[in-house]
């Protein structure tokens, strides 16, 4: 009995790593890309977070994926809340598949063929075959699990008997909810504590009020896994899981104290549509509550973020905050918080500047803020030598080329912010300062703007154009100050006016490097 529940929830909890392992190998970074671009509004990131769950059959992963996206940068807090809302309601595609397929047939004849050809797939195909075997294999291993757990329980009922324990009452509730988190800490996957809740009630080794409390339970253990990735990452990274735990605690704590109308509910839907009350009345309860608590959640996404960021506001330095170190054990992601931490500091160095070609003095925030800047680069500079190389990922190579590009332009930018000049009042200065600072607005726009990186050209036009013509306006406006000078004298002026048309030049060049590297 106890080899066969240790052995089936071990091949269950293999047979859903394979799956969602093959499943993610196989879409590649498509799935990143996809649960990225459609997470904008509230309800997109709510679907996206329960498509992909029910895809990989892990709220686990998808709340991880997202902790690091937060942390990175690459998803903004706020989308962030939806995305875990939606993990939750996915993850109980595994109670319907377990329900309606696992414990109603005995599908281990099909299952064996599965997991030989999902096996010979991997091991004999190249390319994004080979990850499809695994998931293959692994879907065939869910099944094999399911029987294994259904003969330990049927063993289980022989021996103990569970329905003797208290089933009615809030007190029993909580008693076999703790249970239930205890089992999901255990088996790190609430969706192997589910299928061994639907194994035991199929079984008859339990009451179907215990295992609605064991369910509640499992859903608010989960969020373990997602306290203990969150510790030591930024705070970004923190409000992400203290969303999700808050999430699932409230909606638990609210269907255990509504278990009797759900029970009614699940009389009546018995009684006028024919659901047997068994397992698969267990999958509609654990949809049911989650699908309750995103409807209470849902509507007030702003308001229980603003919530978050008060319990847990932002500290430490704005700009280097999403380089976060947990995130080097995924190079892509962590090039990708280094990239936008470069990103937000070229668009500050950029708006000083804008001031600074709009005759704006050098001040104490402005030499605080070019500090602030010199810091950031040093540690995002450190942060990147320490991103491990990935092989056969050249695209991840050329990106650390164009950080470092970009790192070297900016240091170079700086001094620029801080350089003291004489006030531009010269007609073909004014001139040139206007259309350098237009083209700094719009590269600080690009750069701000996720949707026109994604979509533009690899560097933003305006501004190369205006680099070009300022190259060009500098030739000759040397020429015409110098040949000036030598006829009607004011050299000292001359060489002031020298100097602040280099510095106009330097700003639109490297400026625009700068977002041609990013």
């Amino acid at each position: 009995m106890v080899v066969s529940l240790i052995g089936g929830i071990g091949l269950f909890l293999l047979g859903m790593i394979l799956l969602g392992d093959g499943l993610k190998s196989f879409a590649g970074d498509s799935l990143r890309k996809a649960l990225l671009r459609y997470t904008g509004r509230p309800f997109a990131a709510f679907a996206s977070g329960a498509l992909v769950t029910a895809l990989v059959q892990s709220s686990s992963a998808t709340t991880l994926a997202t902790i690091g996206f937060v942390s990175a940068g690459l998803l903004g807090f706020g989308q962030s809340v939806g995305l875990v809302m939606g993990a939750s309601l996915g993850t109980t595609s595994t109670g319907w598949l377990v329900s309606l397929f696992g414990l109603k047939f005995s599908i281990s004849a099909f299952a064996l063929p599965l997991i030989g050809a999902g096996t010979f797939i991997k091991l004999l195909s190249r390319g994004r075959a080979a990850p499809l075997g695994m998931a293959l294999a692994g879907f065939g291993l869910i099944f094999v699990g399911i029987d294994q757990l259904q003969a330990g329980m049927a063993g289980l009922t022989r021996h103990v008997d569970l329905t003797t324990l208290p089933a009615e009452g809030f007190a029993a509730g909580l008693l076999m909810m703790a249970v239930g988190i205890a089992l999901t800490v255990v088996m790190q996957s609430s969706s192997a504590a589910v299928a061994t809740t639907l194994a035991a009630l199929h079984a008859d080794a339990i009451t179907f009020e215990q295992s609605a409390s064991l369910v509640i339970g499992a859903a608010i253990g989960t969020t373990v896994t997602a306290a203990l990735a969150s510790i030591g990452a930024s705070v970004a990274a923190k409000r992400t899981a203290l969303a999700h735990i808050l999430f699932n605690l409230f909606t638990g704590l609210v269907a255990l104290g509504l278990l009797p109308v759900f029970l009614r509910g699940l009389e009546f839907a018995g009684e006028h549509l024919g659901l047997d009350r068994g397992a698969v009345s267990l999958a509609a309860f654990h949809t049911s509550f989650i699908a309750l608590g995103v409807v209470i959640f849902l509507p007030f996404v702003g308001v229980f973020s603003r919530l978050i960021e008060w319990i847990l506001p932002e500290k430490g330095p704005r700009l280097t905050r999403h380089l976060d170190p947990s995130l080097l054990a995924v190079p892509a992601v962590a090039m990708e918080a280094a990239r936008g931490c470069l990103r937000e500091t070229a668009t500050l160095l950029f708006r000083i500047l804008e001031q600074r070609l709009g005759n704006a003095p050098v001040d104490r925030r402005t030499e605080e803020a070019v500090e602030q800047i010199a810091m950031a680069l040093r540690e995002a500079s450190e942060f990147i030598t320490k991103i491990p190389e990935v092989e056969h990922q050249p695209a991840g190579s050329h990106r650390r080329r164009d950080a470092f590009h970009a790192i070297d332009h900016l240091t170079q930018l700086l001094p620029c912010a801080s350089q003291r000049h004489l006030p531009i009042v010269h007609s073909p200065l004014v001139e040139a300062a206007g259309d350098c600072r237009a083209a700094l607005e719009s590269a600080s726009r690009h750069l701000g703007d996720p949707a026109a990186r994604e979509a533009a050209v690899p560097e933003p036009e305006e501004l190369a154009k205006t680099s070009a013509a300022l190259a060009e306006w500098r030739k000759h406006e040397r020429i015409r100050l110098l040949e000036n000078t030598a006829a009607s004298g004011g050299a000292v002026r001359t060489l002031h006016l020298l100097d602040t048309i280099r510095w106009i030049d330097r700003i639109a060049y490297h400026s625009w490097r700068v977002s041609a590297s990013l």
